[in-house]
């Protein structure tokens, strides 16, 4: 193999999923090219991967979401000349680039039913069996690798863990804890209640922690109402960067933290992958889904109801207006899991 294309343009979270599948290429191909396809603004974060060769961006929602753009990719990558084309992502369009590369062995699942006109060798994903990451990997059986690695790995630019190193040194206090909060999702029913997290917030303040508070481009109010209803707010206790981090650097700073309290989230995936210790609170998903944050330092949340899960990403609004999923995780159960993360 010359030339290797990895292709996954779904959500954050997926794509640091697919670092075992990128390790095993390089591990079995250690000469060639590997490069990785990812939708846009999610790049950067793999851009000093080893195992890359190059990193590229696809902007699914906007200027290349068209039949016409995604041809002209398709048609750039066929003069690229791959040798092995692996697809993760399982829409036709997804299935057209893969067949345009024009790659001599093109993998991808054999669903949908489509998916056998556009590629050499199709495999099942097994979703009701399989994790994701090993799901991800079932798209290498067909070159029977000798070797198989399944943990992630996810490699920073050095300046970026210097600076969230120099950061923890310089707010938390030799010995002292340090908890990250994350209060915020893309899917309002993937969020715990803020004031459940406000009074995590608040306890562990009490108990000597040092926290530091994230969010996300739009989730930036929701990380004020935890800061105002925990009573730390301008209080040395509190570090609040929601907003004020690059990608790259929110995942240097999750590298420093004796916990990380998040929702369902593509940053949760980024911190347990480094080992961080994460609890982590499922509601409308479930972890038998198998996107979960894996290892022994990482525990999730969740409650027993019969309407769970209500999809594969949680919608918008809970189906049945109560939102047991997350009320019923109460502030004890958390903040019972989070102190013997933070003090042991």
């Amino acid at each position: 193999m010359s030339r290797i294309g990895v292709w996954n343009t779904a959500f954050l979270g997926d794509a640091v999923l697919t670092l075992p599948l990128l390790r095993t290429l390089r591990a079995n191909y250690p000469d060639a090219e590997l490069h990785f396809w990812v939708r846009r603004g999610v790049g950067g974060l793999f851009a000093a991967q080893p195992e890359l060769s190059g990193v590229h961006e696809f902007d699914k929602r906007g200027g290349e979401s068209s039949v016409m753009a995604a041809a002209r990719v398709g048609r750039q990558l066929a003069r690229d000349h791959h040798s092995l084309w692996i697809s993760a992502h399982t829409s036709l369009r997804s299935a057209c680039i893969a067949r345009w590369t024009s790659a001599k062995v093109r993998i991808g699942y054999d669903a949908p039913w489509f998916n056998s006109w556009f590629y050499t060798h199709t495999v099942p994903r097994r979703f009701d069996e399989l994790d994701e990451i090993e799901r991800l990997l079932q798209l290498v059986r067909p070159l029977n690798l000798p070797q198989i690695l399944d943990w992630p790995e996810l490699v920073l630019p050095e300046p970026a863990r210097e600076q969230a190193a120099a950061f923890r040194a310089a707010h938390v206090a030799p010995g002292a804890p340090l908890l990250g909060v994350h209060p915020g999702s893309v899917w309002a029913t993937k969020r715990w209640p803020a004031e459940y997290f406000a009074e995590v917030v608040r306890r562990a303040a009490a108990a000597g922690a040092r926290i530091v508070l994230f969010a996300g481009p739009g989730e930036e109010a929701v990380a004020r109402e935890v800061a105002e209803r925990s009573g730390t707010l301008g209080t040395p206790a509190l570090i609040d960067l929601s907003g004020a981090l690059s990608l790259v650097d929110l995942a240097a700073h999750l590298a420093v933290l004796d916990c990380y309290l998040s929702n369902d989230s593509g940053p949760m995936h980024i911190a347990w992958a480094q080992r961080t210790p994460v609890t982590a609170i499922f509601g409308p998903t479930v972890r038998r889904h198998g996107f979960y944050p894996r290892g022994p330092r990482a525990t999730v949340l969740e409650t027993s109801l019969d309407c769970r899960p209500c999809g594969l990403h949680g919608p918008q609004q809970c189906p049945l207006g109560h939102h047991r999923c997350m009320r019923d995780i109460t502030p004890d159960t958390v903040w019972q899991d989070v102190s013997v993360k933070l003090f042991g």
